[in-house]
């Protein structure tokens, strides 16, 4: 039986989404797994990374359009879902940091 997975979509505006994608992606491409286009991007985050003891993988996927950034993660819990929306959510601000903080309108996927 596959995991449950728990998901969520948001669209955070901006007018620089694929510079944005492409920075965090290769910044994560260090010691993750990390595919990417200036348009779309997928991140996976091992259930033990950096310690933590999860039941199953993250997948973040970017996808960059003209005016907004779509940010989508499926996580392996509610908790895993929450933490994963708070690791995003810092780095995207650091790599945005003249617009940040960004508005993230989390919804359920």
């Amino acid at each position: 039986m596959a995991p449950v997975s728990f998901g969520t979509i948001a669209g955070v505006p901006t007018a620089h989404a694929s510079k944005y994608l492409q920075q965090l992606c290769k910044h994560w491409q260090h010691n993750l797994a990390v595919e990417f286009t200036p348009d779309h991007g997928t991140v996976t985050f091992p259930k033990d990374a950096r310690g933590a003891a999860w039941t199953g993988d993250a997948l973040v996927t970017f996808d960059a359009g003209a005016d907004a950034l779509s940010v989508r993660i499926d996580a392996s819990s509610g908790e895993h879902l929450e933490a994963m929306k708070g690791v995003v959510a810092r780095h995207l601000d650091r790599f945005a940091f003249r617009e940040a903080p960004l508005a993230f309108d989390w919804q359920a996927a």
